[in-house]
């Protein structure tokens, strides 16, 4: 008889296993919200985290600037600093230390 990490989703095999304590309130209020969507507690959990966990991985890999910092970073594009030693030298440093 095959275990509960054997089974399942699609292709993909579930073999990891989370756990966490909840109040008897969260419980309730998760069953209740998973009962609405006509899902299991667990589909319902995985969902919702596997959503929050992408959030959270795209909103930090987003940049976010204010209007004069979006301001300032077009005008050093457009009116670029002329290039001095000590750019030329931080330069020459990355290129010998990257190998490039």
């Amino acid at each position: 008889m095959p275990n509960a990490a054997s089974k399942t989703t699609g292709t993909r095999t579930r073999a990891e296993r989370l756990e966490t304590r909840v109040t008897a309130e969260q419980k309730n209020l998760i069953e209740r919200a998973a009962a609405l969507q006509g899902r299991s507690v667990t589909d319902f959990v995985l969902s919702s985290v596997q959503d929050a966990a992408r959030r959270a991985i795209e909103e930090h890999s987003q940049l976010a600037l204010s209007v004069r910092d979006s301001e300032a970073f077009v005008d050093a594009l457009i009116n670029p600093r002329p290039v001095n030693d000590r750019l030329r030298d931080t330069v020459r440093r990355y290129r010998e230390r990257a190998g490039v």
